[in-house]
């Protein structure tokens, strides 16, 4: 569990071979270094927060979000439960890496204005074509700092292609 630690973009974490308790406290101990204890967690000069939920602790929700994926039906329609995903757990710590101003070459870094519960949200993209790895962050409506929504590796079928499709539609400047 502590070899984890000291892994560094682009390696992976190794979870295989832990139960699902040693794959939690390894994944929980990597968030709270990079993230929930990290004072400075920016990105661009901006603070980066945890998206607040009623109801629940904000940093529990982002956890939850940056290791697990929403659950599908048999028709393809998002449920409201979500799963432990193996590669977006794999690739925890690389949301640090990212967010700290370390890109490599390679990485887009766009806004786009997403549809979201009938509204227009913009959103700031961190792309990193090369390991099609995505973060998401949303600017404070002040613009002084940013809500982490999520990070993900670009694995789905389609994923790609949505991407790409925002990145050719962005907007003007980066939120």
């Amino acid at each position: 569990m502590s070899l984890n630690l000291l892994k560094k973009y682009p390696q992976l974490l190794e979870l295989n071979y832990l139960s699902e308790k040693q794959r939690k406290e390894s994944l929980m101990r990597i968030f709270k270094r990079d993230i929930e204890d990290n004072v400075n967690f920016s990105f661009r000069k901006k603070q980066i927060k945890p998206v607040k939920k009623d109801g629940q602790t904000p940093m529990q929700v982002l956890f939850h979000h940056l290791t697990t994926r929403e659950d599908k039906d048999e028709n393809g329609n998002a449920t409201k439960s979500r799963s432990f995903e193996m590669a977006r757990s794999q690739r925890l710590h690389w949301v640090r890496h990212h967010t700290e101003n370390n890109i490599p070459v390679g990485v887009e870094i766009f806004s786009y204005t997403d549809r979201i519960d009938r509204k227009d949200v913009i959103r700031t993209y961190i792309y990193d074509m090369k390991q099609e790895y995505v973060i998401i962050l949303e600017p404070y409506r002040s613009g002084l700092d940013y809500y982490l929504i999520t990070a993900y590796h670009v694995n789905e079928p389609g994923g790609k292609k949505q991407i790409l499709k925002k990145k050719g539609q962005k907007l003007p400047e980066v939120y």
